[in-house]
């Protein structure tokens, strides 16, 4: 296994709902901090109908592992993010038999 290279600083978001005051909900995203990562790309696809295309492509982004329940330690539904750049997680898992990093599958959608 070659060895792991956390170069990337990413900013870890999670989803948040809050009162609109018209009855209905609101929906943005909060930071819950930055994670040095390792990204690699994956293979990609078009994806949509005629209305909209979308590049997706998956990645494997590897961050430095946390304690189940640290708000340090991505969830599928959480999201990472760059100035220009957003990957939405689709599920997490060790990375080593020592648990010492995380390998969190995610997708970066990009509309055509």
């Amino acid at each position: 296994m070659k060895p792991v290279r956390l170069n990337q600083p990413l900013v870890l978001e999670a989803r948040t709902t809050t009162p609109d005051g018209a009855g209905g909900m609101q929906s943005g995203w909060q930071s819950l901090g930055t994670l040095w990562a390792e990204v690699q790309g994956g293979a990609g696809r078009l994806t949509g109908g005629a209305a909209q295309v979308v590049s997706e492509t998956a990645y494997r982004i590897v961050v430095r592992a946390a304690p189940m329940g640290d708000a340090a330690r991505p969830l599928p539904g959480q999201r990472f993010r760059t100035e220009s750049r957003v990957w939405g997680i689709e599920a997490v898992r060790e990375h080593d038999h020592a648990g010492r990093y995380l390998v969190c599958f995610a997708k970066e959608e990009v509309a055509i």
